[in-house]
């Protein structure tokens, strides 16, 4: 390689910084400056900046220390000309004036040129840093629609209804798949148990869900209620986290429905715990598997008391519970890429805007090794929006559930039965049920990936690279040979579509010869996809 081509200033330091709370540790500062290639193009970090994606032009700052932005995230950069950003500890990255400048506290920061595009950069790195484990989670995670009871029931979860939204999804012609039954189904925080107020009978529940062909996930945190029995036993123990070096005063987390304690998995007794409370529940009641929310490194800013973790370690070590489980589904996370974990966007509001950052997130999430991914719940995640139903769009609900039918896992929250009319709702059972006539195939990827590391949502660039098309943020691949072309603008009825090198027939039969630029007729009912053409294929 040559200093032209890779350009950087190294320089490492080392001071003492004092911290609010038990520590003063001697942090190693390590940086670097790298000077941007002409027409050089960059993705990685957290999954949220996919929307702003690829970097490499204006400034972009991201310090990753108790930062995830609320998804998942990696101390990994990547460009279009093959060279890789990485870091075992989090980045403190800055885009400007045609340069990288990038620093890391207690961290070797390696940089170099592994090829000559993004797929080389992606392959040398997935490979070196976090080499694939050929696992993947449950097949029906892939094959089948998940549905989250969060929009239909929000903080009242309970028997009667978990049971009535399963019977409806199978009533109204959609797949059974698996069923998460979100916050409030259990007696407190920290008390991982059914709250038997709105469950009387949780195992017959379960019973009957499976005989429904359903498998069950149950929403858990890592936090735990002062108020709770649970509390003063993991005090006593000092399994939570402190405020001080001593362990005299538990840590109280402020999050989203309150203030907590927070289990220590830095402890290994800590992970215990934690473990034992979710087998008590498989083991009990049959269920299969946990959503695992509230991971979030930046709820943790300003604790000191971990055993050896940074805020960023106890994200990755609350992932890893994960995996004991087939089923599982994580929304935070950290360092845990090429795992056998289910990873969802963060939250998105009902609204067009946010509709249109599904695709480049997801993009990001791949390019940033986390193979195995949900775009968010279909309409969006965020139940404010769907508190006053008059003013939902059905077009909307529509468009997302077009987009995640081709994704490698989709998930229903809001019933479209409920809040669609009925030529909208049989567009989105036909989307659903695309998605398991899909399934096998998905699966097939999905097991492909596990053991290549390579992303199963691409973005044009990975594939077709220096071809024009690293802007291109409304289309995807899954794998290497369907093209997906969803509408993401309220109102449209045609749009353009990108068409690489090869022969591509679409799902209505037409045949296109690409390299070429078409717009093409989109009308509602249509999700526009297309197949790379192989000389055995007419």
């Amino acid at each position: 390689m040559t200093t032209i081509k890779w350009c950087f200033v190294l320089f490492t330091v080392m001071v003492v910084t004092v911290f609010t709370g038990c520590r003063q540790p001697v942090r190693t500062i390590e940086a670097k400056e790298i000077v941007l290639l002409r027409n050089e193009k960059w993705w990685g970090g957290a999954v949220m900046d996919g929307a702003v994606s690829p970097l490499g032009t204006g400034k972009f700052e991201y310090d990753q220390r108790a930062d995830c932005k609320a998804n998942q995230a990696q101390p990994l950069y990547i460009s279009s000309l093959g060279r890789y950003i990485w870091c075992e500890k989090p980045l403190q990255i800055e885009f400007s004036d045609g340069s990288i400048k990038i620093s890391s506290d207690n961290g070797k920061i390696i940089a170099g040129k592994a090829g000559e595009n993004l797929k080389d950069a992606y392959l040398f790195s997935c490979r070196k840093f976090f080499p694939p484990s050929g696992k993947i989670p449950d097949p029906l995670m892939f094959t089948r629609p998940q549905y989250n009871t969060w929009i239909e029931l929000q903080y009242n979860q309970n028997e009667k209804d978990v049971l009535k939204y399963a019977e409806d999804i199978v009533k109204n012609g959609f797949p059974a798949g698996i069923i998460m039954i979100d916050d409030t189904w259990q007696a407190g925080y920290g008390t991982w148990k059914f709250n038997c107020e709105k469950f009387s009978d949780p195992k017959g529940m379960i019973e009957k869900l499976h005989k429904s062909g359903f498998r069950v996930m149950l929403w858990v945190v890592p936090f735990v209620s002062g108020d709770c029995p649970n509390y003063r036993i993991l005090e006593s123990e000092k399994l939570l986290v402190f405020e001080d070096k001593e362990k005299t005063k538990p840590a109280i987390i402020r999050w989203w429905n309150g203030a907590s304690a927070v289990v220590d998995l830095s402890n290994p007794e800590g992970e215990k715990w934690f473990k034992e409370q979710l087998n008590g529940l498989i083991i009990n009641f049959g269920v299969d598997g946990f959503k695992l929310d509230g991971g979030d490194p930046e709820f943790y800013r300003g604790t000191f008391s971990f055993s050896d973790f940074d805020p960023n370690e106890q994200c990755e070590a609350y992932a890893r519970t994960g995996l004991t489980y087939a089923f599982n589904e994580l929304r935070a996370c950290w360092k845990t890429a090429g795992q056998p974990l289910a990873q969802r966007l963060r939250d998105k509001a009902h609204t067009w805007s946010d509709l249109q950052v599904l695709i480049p997130d997801m993009i990001t999430l791949g390019l940033t090794g986390y193979q195995f991914g949900c775009p968010d719940l279909i309409g969006g995640g965020e139940w404010t929006s769907f508190v006053d139903t008059s003013v939902l769009d059905e077009e909307l609900i529509v468009r997302a559930a077009q987009i995640h039918a081709l994704m490698p896992m989709m998930q229903f929250s809001v019933a479209p039965w409920r809040v669609l009319g009925g030529e909208n709702l049989n567009i989105c059972k036909n989307m659903a049920n695309l998605h398991a006539e899909m399934g096998d195939e998905i699966l097939d990827l999905a097991r492909e990936c596990a053991v290549s590391g390579e992303p199963i949502v691409r973005n044009l660039e990975y594939e077709f690279p220096g071809q024009g098309y690293a802007e291109i943020k409304d289309q995807f691949l899954l794998g290497k040979s369907i093209l997906v072309a969803p509408v993401v603008h309220k109102g449209q009825r045609q749009r353009e579509v990108v068409f690489p090198e090869g022969k591509w027939k679409g799902e209505d039969g037409s045949l296109v010869n690409g390299p070429v630029r078409l717009t093409i007729n989109v009308p509602l009912e249509r999700l526009a996809w297309y197949r790379k053409v192989t000389n055995s294929m007419n």
